[in-house]
């Protein structure tokens, strides 16, 4: 097939797709759309053998342009509750379910767009090449998105299932809320609230990561 001037795009002006690719490298990722209108990929970050995963929905527009996850108002919320429940940000790895921003115009501004189902599906493929590199003994899923990409289940609501301690192929997940609600939260019962929420998940992940290395002792 020919190509365009642009060299994300083929002929039609529509950009280059493969869902069955399967690249060795995230920036030659084409297995959804959202490649086309992102800055970059935004890899995970963190220690190779973290004994913690946290995985949000998608980079931001912070994330979109430094190419580094929570590096922006969430990954300091973020970074907040992780002090204050006691976990080392030495012993987490953070990444996202998706790894391009997804964005619609708001006059000037890039707003977040929630990404489709096939988008998830389509990055689960980057999401099981980072647990199988870092094996996490406990995974983090902050919001919807996150927990159905890691449960790979579009069945389980959020809400039903906030701070639970969740088995799923051979590792523990707890869902709690993603940073960026409590930061959209409209009062500050809410949004001390959901806070508190994403620390107690916290909490439960670093004394579940605690209890797996005194076994291997």
């Amino acid at each position: 097939m020919g190509k365009s001037e642009d060299p994300g795009e083929d002929k039609h002006g529509a950009p280059e797709v493969d869902p069955l690719q399967q690249p060795a490298r995230l920036d030659a990722c084409r297995r959804c759309a959202l490649w086309h209108g992102a800055t970059q990929a935004v890899p995970g970050a963190g220690p190779r053998h973290a004994p913690i995963m946290m995985v949000g929905e998608q980079p931001g527009d912070s994330e979109d342009r430094a190419g580094k996850p929570f590096v922006g108002p969430a990954g300091q919320l973020l970074d907040d509750a992780l002090s204050e429940a006691g976990v080392k940000r030495t012993d987490v790895f953070v990444t996202n379910a998706v790894k391009h921003f997804k964005w619609e115009p708001r006059g000037k501004r890039r707003m977040h767009k929630t990404p489709a189902q096939r988008e998830i599906a389509a990055c689960r493929y980057w999401l099981e090449k980072e647990l199988a590199s870092v094996g996490p003994v406990v995974v983090v899923a902050l919001g919807a998105t996150a927990l159905k990409a890691v449960l790979e289940t579009r069945g389980t609501p959020l809400r039903e299932v906030i701070g639970q301690v969740l088995e799923h192929d051979g590792r523990y997940v707890i869902p709690t809320w993603h940073p960026s609600f409590a930061l959209r939260a409209p009062d500050r019962t809410t949004r001390e609230r959901v806070y508190a929420d994403i620390v107690q998940a916290l909490q439960a992940a670093g004394q579940l990561a605690r209890d797996a290395a005194g076994h291997r002792r």
